[in-house]
């Protein structure tokens, strides 16, 4: 079958080992890389909006300055009358 010559001998055999662990490595490496990225995006969770309550918007709007201190305590304290017990 090797007839003179055409032997690839003990280099030959070694690279095409090399050459083929390389590629079943990278073949493997990039799959398992794609399923995490792609079962990261399917996981993460959309982002919904978050409810704050009547209190933390009004602090909200004081500490942003659209309110000043004596309609501040006078809506918190609307809010606190009407609150259920």
């Amino acid at each position: 079958m090797y007839w003179y010559g055409s032997d690839p001998g003990g280099w030959g055999y070694s690279l095409m080992i090399i050459g083929m662990v390389l590629f079943w490595g990278l073949l493997i490496t990039g799959i398992v890389m794609l399923v995490r990225y792609v079962g990261r995006e399917a996981s993460s969770p959309t982002h919904l909006p978050v409810l704050h309550t009547a209190e933390q918007l009004l602090a909200e709007r004081f500490a942003r300055g659209e309110l000043d201190e004596t309609e501040y305590r006078s809506r918190l304290a609307t809010l606190c009358e009407q609150a259920p017990q």
